[in-house]
């Protein structure tokens, strides 16, 4: 079997000459791509693992590559595997400018870096524009009438159909085609980034740095600028999305001599915001509603109020009557509270239990008196305790993790597990009920079943604000140390 850590180890260890001090897997998004933090010493860097699509790599290789000859902020590409399925790049931290929003709010630091973001996309769109090979982006070199119109497919495809609201289907796509030719008259001479949003902002040392633009091409200023004022949960105060789209319009327009038509500018840029959050709906609907991805159901409420406010306060240049009854249609109340997630409130009584255990010592008790909930048998995935190594530890030590992650189907596992309970999670606290319980089991309950009681436990904390209280009976019995919750 595939071992993704002496994979990585090996790799590192011929670019550095020597071993690696620790490999830290760090969260995925949305993509399939994995990455990877090593510590060396007093020196940390970023492993980007994608052997599945190797054109995506190189678009970002050369991207960087290009981009730092120009010392633009972007990460520097160290090393790369021979066929490009693993690359080394500068470590920007962990900290994205989405994260200072979340955890300050909306202070008048954040509102500095994000106007030091919009004058450093300006360079990058620029002045990373210029003489770049287009010939290495992923799909299509340029956000033409074909590319724009696609994404206005994606939305209807992924988010419109799945809702299964009535519409006029050739009125509709008469109206993506005008729509399109009306943003065509922008120069697309410039590159975009693609996904230029609060979370593909690093900050470190109050520096910003641009990540995950690997599906960028060449394209108009206004979408990146609108993808980055306009981001659904981002929620920035509208005045402060039209202060820092004025700083951002000065910045480009220094960068270009004093050549921009401002009222040109402008009066095309509300329909780049459209776009974008039509497209950002796509996303949604294909990683959420199709591939069952939490985050992005989660974010579906955010996208859908960033467009009511867009309808009821913005007014398009161009007629688009299907497209307008369509978006007064999905942006409904009844609409959008489909989507939203009841959180638990500090009156909420509800409590999960969550228990790993032995097969072998029978099913854990209930005490609640209620009787019911689930439970998930582990024995399916692959078994950590037949590795040496691994049979002293459990799954709450990183190497089992680890081994879980990048090795089993447990992350298949979980997925499927966690979207069972998130339905009675969410009528529970509807109903005001006080107690579920979901209990993991597996063959010595040390390994898998322990796993993936935690890994609920954080997803339901995420997602809910629930309350939790883990058990890990056979650990237990063993007197291990119970963490809380």
């Amino acid at each position: 079997m595939f071992d993704i850590h002496q994979e990585i180890t090996t790799f590192f260890s011929n670019w550095f000459g020597k071993q690696p001090d620790e490999i830290i897997t760090l969260r995925q998004a949305g993509s399939n791509r994995q990455y990877f933090r090593i510590i060396s010493g007093k020196s940390s860097y970023i492993v980007t693992v994608n052997p599945n699509n190797i054109p995506e790599n190189n678009a970002f290789i050369e991207f960087s590559k290009h981009f730092r000859i120009k010392q633009l902020p972007v990460p520097e590409i160290l090393a790369t595997h021979q066929d490009n399925t693993i690359y080394l790049q500068s470590d920007f931290g962990d900290v994205s400018l989405y994260d200072i929003m979340r955890n300050e709010g909306f202070t008048e630091r954040v509102f500095e870096l994000f106007k030091k973001t919009s004058a450093q996309l300006a360079r990058l769109q620029i002045e990373g524009g210029k003489n770049l090979d287009y010939n290495q982006c992923i799909a299509t070199k340029s956000f033409d009438k074909q590319a724009i119109y696609s994404d206005l497919l994606y939305f209807l495809y992924y988010f419109v159909r799945a809702l299964d609201l009535p519409y006029d289907k050739n009125a509709l796509l008469n109206d993506f085609d005008i729509l399109s030719s009306y943003l065509m008259q922008e120069e697309q001479k410039y590159f975009m980034h693609r996904d230029c949003q609060s979370r593909n902002i690093m900050v470190k040392d109050e520096r910003i740095h641009f990540i995950d633009y690997q599906g960028g091409m060449q394209g108009a200023l206004q979408y990146d600028v609108a993808s980055l004022l306009w981001q659904a949960r981002a929620s920035l105060p509208y005045k402060w999305r039209e202060d820092i789209l004025e700083y951002y319009f000065e910045k480009a327009n220094e960068l270009l001599g004093n050549t921009l038509n401002k009222q040109n500018f402008f009066d095309s840029y509300d329909g780049f915001v459209l776009i974008r959050m039509l497209q950002t709906l796509g996303a949604y609907g294909f990683r959420g509603l199709f591939e069952r991805k939490h985050h992005f159901i989660a974010s579906i409420p955010f996208a859908l109020k960033n467009l009511k406010w867009f309808l009821e306060n913005k007014k398009m240049p161009i007629r688009l009557p299907e497209l307008q009854k369509l978006l007064q249609a999905i942006t409904q109340d009844k609409i959008i509270d489909k989507f939203e997630i009841i959180k638990a409130d500090k009156d909420c009584s509800l409590v999960i239990n969550i228990n790993s255990f032995s097969y072998k010592h029978g099913l854990p008790e209930d005490n609640s008196g209620n009787g019911g909930g689930f439970v998930f048998d582990c024995r399916g995935i692959l078994n950590p305790g037949r590795i040496q190594e691994f049979k002293v530890q459990t799954g709450r030590d990183k190497p089992v993790q680890e081994y879980l992650l990048h090795n089993t189907l447990m992350p298949s596992f979980i997925q499927h597990a966690f979207s069972l309970v998130d339905i009675s999670v969410e009528d529970y606290i509807r109903r005001g009920f006080d107690s579920l319980t979901v209990s993991f089991g597996c063959t010595g309950g040390q390994h898998r079943s322990v796993f993936a009681a935690d890994r609920l436990a954080e997803h339901l904390k995420e997602k809910f604000n629930v309350h939790t209280v883990v058990h890990h009976r056979e650990q237990e019995r063993k007197n291990w140390v119970n963490l809380p919750y």
